[in-house]
């Protein structure tokens, strides 16, 4: 790992870090993404404001980034196929276990839940397996 991408997912995690104790300090409400997209999707979901403008606020820092750090964007580490299939099975994923790394992880272990550790460890340990066999059935 170069000192680049150190310093890139340093700050990338101080930011989330930084967004998740705002939400929850600002708002009373936790910070897992998959479970904040859910809630807009629900019809009897009265709180969709503060979940679109945490979305837009998503969105607006990685069009930001863009501006000002181009370069981040301009290699993709797979092909979009291969990434959409990914994001899929996270999403499915999260679905199941009822949260999502940045809920589970971020706040969930934040929390000191048993069931978020338990989450964290199988999204971690099943990432670092599946990355493993890519590589091998990749010939890397």
């Amino acid at each position: 790992m170069n000192t680049q991408t150190l310093l890139s997912a340093l700050g990338g995690g101080v930011l989330i870090g930084t967004a998740a104790c705002g939400l929850l300090y600002f708002n009373g409400r936790l910070a897992g993404i998959s479970n904040l997209l859910t809630g807009m999707l629900s019809p009897a979901s009265g709180d969709r404001a503060w979940r679109g403008a945490f979305v837009l606020g998503l969105l607006a820092a990685g069009l930001l980034l863009l501006g000002l750090y181009p370069q981040a964007f301009e290699t993709a580490p797979r092909p979009l196929w291969v990434l959409g299939i990914g994001g899929s099975l996270v999403g499915l994923g999260a679905q199941i276990s009822n949260g999502c790394t940045s809920g589970h992880g971020v706040c969930g272990l934040g929390r000191r839940t048993l069931r978020s550790l338990v989450a964290t460890l199988t999204f971690m340990s099943t990432g670092m397996a599946t990355v493993f066999l890519f590589n091998r059935l990749n010939g890397g």
